[in-house]
């Protein structure tokens, strides 16, 4: 990208692009939804697959997730699982309302991920920078000069 102008618009410019260009990388999230005991809604369909669908940003690849949301008398319970490349996270929760469901199963998911996605960041090796080596080599030479500590 070339620069013709130096000032707040350039700068401007170029950060949407590179925000638009880093949305596009977004892979897509493929939500299949279940029913069991449940007459099929699409309105509850419609919000799992809006929830889960702010997920897809948490993975690198594309990934899909199957939610099972069933009800047995008072009880509604739902379980989803949700795989990306060889990644494979599972939850369950069950509540007395399917959309509160829907969503302590999203945040829960969305925890494992992070906290994926944080294991796979801290086993990355990064190289110290000049700053950081520079520092370190001044901590350990001795303080010479007229002898005063």
């Amino acid at each position: 990208m070339t620069k013709t102008k130096v000032g707040k618009k350039v700068s401007v410019v170029a950060s949407v692009a590179s925000r638009t260009s880093r949305k596009a990388k977004v892979p897509a999230m493929a939500v299949t939804v279940t029913f069991h005991h449940v007459e099929p809604s699409a309105a509850i369909r419609t919000y799992a697959e809006r929830k889960f669908a702010h997920l897809a940003k948490f993975a690198r690849r594309a990934c899909e997730a199957h939610l099972i949301l069933t009800i047995d008398k008072y009880r509604q319970h739902g379980e989803v699982t949700l795989k990306s490349g060889r990644l494979s996270v599972t939850a369950q929760e069950e509540t007395k309302d399917l959309y509160a469901v829907i969503d302590l199963l999203a945040d829960k998911v969305g925890r494992q991920l992070k906290r994926q996605q944080g294991k796979a960041k801290s086993k990355k090796v990064r190289a110290p920078s000049t700053g950081e080596v520079l520092c370190a080599a001044e901590e350990r030479t001795p303080n010479s000069g007229n002898g005063r500590v």
